[in-house]
């Protein structure tokens, strides 16, 4: 295939770059922003897009944020490929930060507490709905009787209160990020725009004083033909 890699990757190494990219954070960070910069669509609708993806970091849906963002960007007239890039915010990096924020500002408009050390109990409860999905997947096949009590604990304890918490942060987030992006997308698209057209009058300058020098030889030619012809 020609858009196939030649260096094949295991699937460890696919896990490693996905918690640590090959040439760093820092340069994926500046991969996405020059991606977004350069995006063929108007300042206000990138930056619409990349709120909408920030907003979309914040939710639980894990492995839907970018269905999520492309959606609110399709729906709200912001640039799909923004609201993708801007997905990018939620990171191996920023997942527990985030997390732990939503889960507080959850239990907090809830009226439930949460307690910020508790992580072994968070992973336990995470591996609680994991083991109901499966045994309940079996059970469709099986004999076996469905039990949704981890499941219902985690969506009590936390999807509940981390969607309820994501609200709030998500849209503080999309919006500080909409207006960090417009100027930065505006002045980049102007410079982007100004650079064009100094190279475009570079080249008219550049033909029309070539046109110059071409009519200037052919005048020359003609003159030195007029005079060996009177010279006859």
């Amino acid at each position: 295939m020609v858009f196939k890699r030649r260096d094949r990757r295991s699937p460890v190494q696919i896990a490693s770059e996905f918690v640590y990219p090959r040439g760093g954070w820092t340069r994926a960070f500046h991969y996405v922003k020059h991606r977004v910069r350069r995006l063929p669509d108007s300042p206000e609708r990138i930056a619409r897009g990349v709120g909408f993806g920030v907003f979309a970091a914040f939710t639980p849906f894990y492995g839907l944020h970018f269905g999520i963002a492309a959606l609110a960007a399709r729906l709200f007239n912001g640039n799909m490929l923004a609201a993708l890039s801007g997905t990018f915010f939620g990171n191996p990096l920023t997942y527990v930060p985030i997390g732990v924020v939503c889960l507080q500002t959850g239990h907090f408009l809830l009226g439930t507490e949460f307690e910020e050390g508790d992580t072994h109990g968070l992973m336990g409860k995470f591996a609680n709905a994991i083991g109901d999905l499966k045994d309940n997947l079996i059970a469709v096949f099986t004999d076996r009787v469905a039990d949704w009590h981890g499941l219902g604990i985690f969506y009590d304890e936390v999807f509940f209160p981390y969607l309820i918490g994501g609200i709030l942060p998500g849209l503080l987030a999309g919006v500080v990020c909409y207006y960090l992006s417009l100027p930065l997308v505006h002045t980049y698209q102007q410079r982007r725009r100004d650079r064009i057209k100094k190279k475009f009058e570079e080249i008219k300058r550049l033909a029309e004083s070539e046109a110059a020098v071409l009519e200037s030889n052919q005048l020359g030619s003609s003159q030195d033909l007029g005079k060996e012809s009177k010279d006859v």
